[in-house]
């Protein structure tokens, strides 16, 4: 089994949970990636999908979770995988659509989705947002959500998913749950 963490704006593999969740996967026998997204501080999804689909990684049959701007990513991977590949569950934690009114996410507020397209690449979508998060909105979550026919679970008080807004998200006992309850394990 294999996994994928993508991590959103300006962060990298040792930022928020991310370090945490591979140790635990690892516990659970999966080979887990948690690669360094080129130009973090300003997240652009054609410079990402060049470097994960350009790195030899065999994303066939793996669990891709994304954070904020890796969720964003992880619905251009997925369009971008290149035919006969198909990752078993795509996760996105706090992902967005359009506009956030921030210039570093210039690159993803006009992105448009085929959504059709995505829906075949993976076998079951789970989107996680929290009703209070302060940077994305649960309508866009919701909206993506709809359109893949995904699982929408939406937490209490979690803000952004990140030990920026929450201190304790250096680890994520929730999603490692819902992994294992809904996953591929």
């Amino acid at each position: 089994m294999k996994a994928v963490i993508l991590h959103g704006t300006d962060a990298t593999h040792t930022k928020n949970w991310f370090p945490w969740l591979k140790t635990e996967l690892e516990k659970l026998g999966y080979e887990v990636w948690v690669p360094d997204l080129p130009g973090a501080k300003q997240p652009n999804v054609e410079r990402y999908n060049k470097f994960l689909l350009g790195s030899g990684w065999d994303f066939q049959d793996n669990l891709v979770i994304g954070h904020s701007a890796g969720a964003v990513e992880v619905l251009a991977l997925l369009e971008n995988l290149p035919d006969g590949i198909k990752v078993d569950t795509a996760i996105m934690v706090a992902v967005f659509k359009g506009d956030l009114g921030w210039d570093v996410l210039k690159d993803l507020k006009d992105l448009n989705f085929d959504y059709e397209k995505i829906k075949q690449k993976a076998k079951k979508f789970i989107v996680i947002h929290s009703d209070d998060d302060p940077y994305c909105p649960l309508e866009g979550a919701k909206e993506i959500a709809s359109a893949l026919n995904a699982e929408m679970i939406i937490m209490s008080g979690m803000k952004h998913f990140s030990k920026k807004t929450d201190p304790r998200l250096v680890k994520f006992p929730e999603l490692l749950e819902i992994i294992k309850e809904k996953g591929k394990v």
